[in-house]
């Protein structure tokens, strides 16, 4: 889905480290396609240099584990070292389990099993890119409202509350935002990945299901409805 005129959709940068050139420009077609500006290596060397915090700044790094010349674990090792947080995906043939604790050891974020399913390394991606823009996995307390992204719980002094999975995405953005007006465009994009139409009543829906959990049983205000430009949390 196109931004409507006047949005801008910031250009998110992602290295793409794959010594399967066909992969590799599956990986850069696709990526590409959905609107991250791509960056492919086929080893590596080349994936730690590009990486290095003196270079061109990333969003993402999407390793794979056996490349050429160095592999994707002692890449992703290497730049821990040095202190580049730049999220990691780490792509492998390898399924033992021991083999996935050494990659998240090393560093990486996530890690994703060759073969793979395109729609889930792109929503996988996705989220890191999310995490690491807004600090994501961060417990958010606006006022007595907590919101734990890693549990996906939610309380209101005390009290726990109970959200739909999609609630809770919609829920998290805004409070992840507090301060910010989040477009409509903004929520759908992220939400519901540009799935839906702006037209489309499935914000109004969740909001309205939202408020009536989170504010109704309190006497309380959390979302504010920014005529013609989005929708607000306000900090304590």
């Amino acid at each position: 889905m196109n931004p409507p005129s006047g949005v801008q959709s910031g250009t998110v940068r992602i290295l793409v480290a794959e010594d399967d050139v066909r992969l590799a420009d599956l990986l850069e077609q696709s990526l590409t396609e959905a609107g991250w500006d791509v960056e492919v290596v086929h080893d590596g060397t080349a994936a730690y240099g590009r990486a290095l915090p003196d270079g061109l700044p990333y969003d993402v790094l999407l390793l794979d584990w056996m490349l050429p010349g160095t592999d994707g674990v002692t890449v992703c090792r290497r730049l821990r070292s040095l202190g580049v947080t730049t999220p990691v995906l780490m792509l492998t043939a390898r399924g033992d389990v021991r083999d996935r604790i050494d990659g998240l050891d090393a560093g990486a974020d996530d890690y994703l099993a060759k073969p793979f399913d395109l729609d889930e390394l792109l929503a996988r991606l996705r989220a890191l890119r999310r995490r690491s823009a807004y600090g994501e996995d961060a417990v958010v307390e606006v006022d007595d409202l907590v919101v734990d992204p890693m549990s996906r719980r939610v309380s209101r002094a005390g009290t726990p509350i109970e959200l739909s999975a999609r609630e809770f995405d919609v829920l998290h953005l805004l409070v992840a935002r507090a301060g910010q007006v989040v477009s409509r465009y903004t929520i759908l994009d992220e939400v519901w990945d540009g799935e839906t139409d702006l037209r489309s009543n499935v914000i109004d829906v969740h909001l309205a299901s939202i408020r009536s959990k989170i504010d109704r049983p309190f006497g309380t205000s959390t979302i504010t409805t920014v005529r013609g430009a989005g929708y607000r949390v306000d900090p304590a």
